[in-house]
């Protein structure tokens, strides 16, 4: 059996919505200081729907793939959509990761929430702390 899958691979080889979005509407960056792993995400936002999104990764395969992954499924959605994809879910997509490499799809998740939350901050948008990590207090990784 394989170490990854095909579509991990493909992911990797090929990852959809790599960049930066110039004037972005939301921006999170968080990272792991475990494994050096740091993913950024780019949201623009239009009437509560993500329009586009980019993301620039530094990490292993597992961490690019599981970017591009968080990306091709939260384009397009609502916001509440996006805050509602889990790590879980990247990871099915994904069709499986090792599990030393399960923490790079809680990454793509913690970058969506991180990016999200910058946007209700950025606009003055009241939202629910309980939906976003408290990576101060979190051993495994923190915001950058």
């Amino acid at each position: 059996m394989a170490l990854y899958t095909d579509t991990v691979m493909d992911h990797f080889l090929h990852p959809r919505n790599v960049g930066e979005i110039e004037n972005a509407d939301g921006v999170g960056e968080v990272g792991n200081a475990k494994c050096g792993d740091i993913m950024k995400m780019y949201l623009q936002i239009t009437d509560g729907r993500i329009e586009d999104v980019k993301f620039e990764t530094f990490g292993c395969g597992s961490a690019i793939a599981s970017s591009s992954m968080a990306t091709t499924m939260i384009k397009g959605k609502t916001v509440a959509q996006a805050l509602a994809v889990t790590n879980k879910q990247v990871v099915e997509a994904l069709g499986g990761l090792p599990a030393h490499k399960l923490h790079c799809s809680v990454l793509a998740e913690e970058s969506i929430k991180a990016a999200v939350k910058d946007y209700y901050d950025r606009n003055g948008i009241a939202y629910d702390h309980s939906l976003f990590p408290d990576c101060d207090s979190c051993e495994g990784c923190h915001m950058v």
